[in-house]
This record gives structure tokens, sequence and C-alpha cells, in this order.
């Protein structure tokens, strides 16, 4: 069932955020200060590209001071409007029976969205 719910997920715009998310991470990457955040927007586009039958689950670092301080200036910086996007799409989707899957998976990305910093992606 993931491997179907991937290929429709991709069909139907997977592949479009998964491209955005890629966009966004080449362009942080270009100055040192945002590399952190391009890993990070990286993380996504993996996620975006491919969300059934994978999830983020919490590192052990997770709760430490700089993926805390992180996840606060990631928050102001786009990821607020990251998660909303996701929300948004996801309250859409999920009207309709069929959307429902793929309004699970917004809004599982839009979790990951905001707050990337100490999560893994398995």
């Amino acid at each position: 069932m993931s491997i179907i719910g991937n290929l429709i997920w991709l069909l139907f715009g997977g592949i479009m955020i998964a491209i955005e998310y890629l966009v966004a991470s080449i362009l942080m990457m270009i100055t040192i200060v945002g590399i952190p955040f391009g890993l990070q927007t990286l993380k996504l586009a993996s996620l975006a590209l491919w969300p059934f039958g994978r999830e983020a689950v919490p590192t052990p670092q997770a709760g430490g001071c700089l993926s805390t301080f992180m996840n606060i200036l990631w928050i102001f910086l786009g990821g607020i409007w990251i998660a909303l996007s996701h929300v948004i799409w996801g309250i859409i989707l999920g009207i309709t029976i069929i959307g429902i899957p793929f309004a699970k998976q917004h809004f599982k990305l839009a979790s990951v969205a905001l707050t990337p910093f100490g999560r893994e992606i398995r």
C-alpha cells in the first residue's frame, strides 16, 4: 500500500513539493550561515518525495540547547509558513474520503517543517 500511495503522491504534487524544498535548500546553502537550514530542508525534501511508510523520530539530542535554539530561529525564518501551507493542504485534502491519506501525510510534513532540528527520518 505504501508504494501505491507514494506513486500517487508523486503524481499529484509530491514531486513539486520535493523540488521546492530542494531549490530552497540550494539557496540556503549559498551562505555559510544557511548551511544548517539547508540541510534540514534537504531532510524535508526527502520526506516529501516518499512520505508513506516513513516517519520522523526525535534524536537523542533533540531536547538540547542548540537544536531548540535552531528550531526557534527556523520557526521565525520560514518554518511557520511552510507548516501552515502543509496544514492548509491537509485540510483541503481531508475534505474528501480519497484525500484523507494524503492529508495525513501533509500533517506529518507540517510537524517536521515546524521543528526539523533534532529529528531523524526513518
